[in-house]
């Protein structure tokens, strides 16, 4: 991969545009759009991860949160305290705005309704909202190409690490993914869940008529990576459904659900 195509970090500060990216790829309506038809399956795979009873514990914390919450609607279910984090600092101010009830935050109702009728009662959509703006105890700068991707902040590690959409879009070759992989590592507590969300063979994503990098990944490189920051591989699916000709052009996505090993090399990173 040329790494002249590569978004950096200062471009993102200046080009995301977090609106832009939720109404183009989390628009939840009844047009059978190609980015509703993934959203749904990730929802689906994550509440059969999370409503399983394997996966739970103290602490989650999510990699790469985006301004998106759909990623832990199943999940704070299963935790008592959620951490959540990004490298932009506007995504991070409109995970605020949800977080405050701001009438300028995006609606996610109809996604949190559809998470609710997957569990068995679509009422219960409000109790949801709140209760995972409850379990969201920090929201924090991250940069997973650091050895400490959430810098000197003190925390435990955590039962589970989520992250959906991220590192594909913040690492520039295939060496730094591993190797972000190995920092992530670190968060974890050895026996620990890795939940794993991401485009394959995919190259660029567009915001409106913005252009970000991303790395374009085979099956066989996400799983080699993954089992070189010291995790077993648990499950891993492909999602046969890619996006929009016009949002990305990726080959499907994958769900994958690992777990650091006791002796994993990840901690020597």
């Amino acid at each position: 991969m040329v790494e002249s195509n590569f978004t950096t970090k200062a471009a993102y500060l200046s080009h995301f545009n977090p609106q832009t990216y939720l109404e183009k790829y989390y628009t939840f309506g009844p047009n059978p759009s190609a980015e509703n038809q993934i959203l749904m399956h990730i929802l689906r795979k994550l509440f059969k991860t999370f409503s399983s009873g394997r996966v739970k514990g103290d602490l989650l914390i999510d990699i790469g949160t985006g301004p998106t919450i759909y990623q832990l609607l199943s999940a704070c279910e299963s935790f008592k305290e959620i951490v959540v984090s990004d490298y932009t600092d506007q995504n991070l101010e409109e995970l605020k705005r949800w977080l405050k009830k701001d009438l300028k935050a995006f609606d996610w109702s109809p996604v949190v309704k559809y998470v609710c009728e997957l569990e068995g009662d679509g009422e219960k959509w409000a109790e949801k909202e709140e209760s995972l703006r409850q379990k969201v105890k920090h929201i924090l700068k991250c940069d997973v190409t650091q050895n400490q991707p959430l810098g000197p902040v003190s925390l435990p590690q955590a039962d589970c690490l989520l992250t959906a959409l991220c590192l594909d879009a913040a690492c520039k070759d295939l060496p730094t993914y591993q190797q972000a992989l190995k920092n992530l590592s670190s968060l974890l507590k050895p026996g620990g869940f890795l939940v794993f969300i991401d485009a394959l063979k995919s190259s660029y994503y567009m915001i409106g008529d913005q252009r970000f990098f991303s790395l374009s990944l085979t099956q066989e490189a996400v799983k080699d990576a993954v089992v070189k920051a010291g995790y077993t591989i648990q499950e891993f699916e492909v999602i046969s459904q890619s996006y929009s000709k016009t949002r990305a052009n990726n080959e499907g996505l994958f769900y994958l659900v690992g777990q650091k090993l006791n002796n994993s090399v990840g901690l020597q990173s």
